[in-house]
């Protein structure tokens, strides 16, 4: 076996490329054809064992790539020095595909290579370019993946800017430019993150501003409980929250316990940016001073409060009907 180790700026990671004896090739091409041909997608699967001949096999914890997919696993400042991150399963690796584009790389856990749904990624994102696909054996995959359970499949792909992101951003019904967007404040709690940019992505914003005391928006957790969100959106961190709000040309409305104005009295259909905060601080001073409103949720039941992702999704769905009315009442 020979191994040959290219480092590039383009993607900032070891590519160690495994040349197999054509012999060793032909009985793994041999073993793996019936399992090919009993896929329902038979015609992929001349593009499949293409792509299996040219997988790399990675075994030893020693590998360079390797220890570059843990510590972008395990390591913020490695993520944005090295601009990748990783996306574990195949909803999210599929949604990049269909957004963005081609990942870097394929990372699949060996048992995992019999699942049909990896089969249909392989002949949809390798093809040709089978020697994306890395092979890790399960109890390697396992220490690379975010989740107890791993899902089989991760990618490699790069952190996209927002400059990148605007011309991929497909065009929503009944808003324009940067009229719904969303300020966060010090949300702390990756899952938290997460579900807030997946209901303002599903809600119809266009961005998203964090400050410097969120959570890593690009960690392999807030992009899981994010769900493709990160996509459809521009995602701005350490953001200057006090200048985004003095500049927004619309309303800022921030979300307080102490506010006596109910969300459901405020007209939302024009250009809005929420603003939310701390789950357990809530906004700081000065954000508030520099909101132009500020609302409160009713609540029937006898809680303080919601989280911060719940509250987020009340006020970005309730921004949804009020458009959706105005839009019904043009017609």
């Amino acid at each position: 076996m020979r191994v040959r180790l290219q480092q590039t700026t383009e993607t900032r990671v070891a590519d160690e490329t495994y040349h197999f004896r054509w012999k060793y090739r032909a009985q793994l091409a041999k073993r793996i054809t019936p399992m090919l041909m009993a896929s329902s997608q038979v015609v992929a699967a001349p593009i499949l064992r293409r792509a299996w001949l040219l997988m790399k096999f990675i075994t030893s914890r020693d590998n360079a790539f390797f220890k570059q997919l843990i510590k972008l696993a395990g390591s913020a400042q490695e993520r944005k020095g090295a601009g990748l991150t990783l996306l574990d399963g195949v909803h999210l690796i599929d949604t990049y595909h269909h957004v963005i584009g081609l990942p870097h790389y394929l990372i699949v856990s060996k048992s995992y290579l019999e699942n049909q749904e990896v089969k249909h990624l392989l002949a949809e994102q390798g093809g040709e370019k089978g020697e994306k696909v890395v092979v890790l054996p399960d109890s390697l995959f396992r220490e690379v993946s975010p989740v107890k359970t791993p899902t089989g499949i991760i990618a490699l792909v790069p952190i996209s800017l927002p400059a990148s992101l605007s011309a991929a951003m497909p065009a929503r019904k009944g808003q324009s430019g940067d009229s719904f967007c969303v300020l966060l404040e010090a949300i702390q709690d990756p899952g938290n993150l997460g579900s807030i940019l997946r209901s303002a992505a599903a809600a119809g914003a266009s961005d998203a501003y964090l400050s410097d005391g969120c959570a890593d928006a690009w960690s392999p957790k807030t992009l899981r409980a994010a769900m493709g969100a990160h996509f459809l959106l521009r995602i701005h961190e350490q953001s200057d929250l006090l200048g985004v709000a003095r500049t927004f040309l619309g309303k800022v409305i921030a979300t307080s316990l102490k506010a006596r104005t109910s969300l459901y009295q405020t007209r939302l259909t024009g250009p809005v940016a929420f603003v939310f905060g701390n789950e357990g601080a809530g906004l700081s001073d000065a954000i508030l001073q520099a909101s132009s409103e500020q609302i409160c949720i009713p609540m029937s039941g006898d809680m303080e409060s919601l989280n911060a992702a719940a509250a987020a999704a009340v006020c970005f769905f309730e921004r949804v009907r009020q458009v959706k009315d105005d839009l019904d009442w043009t017609v």
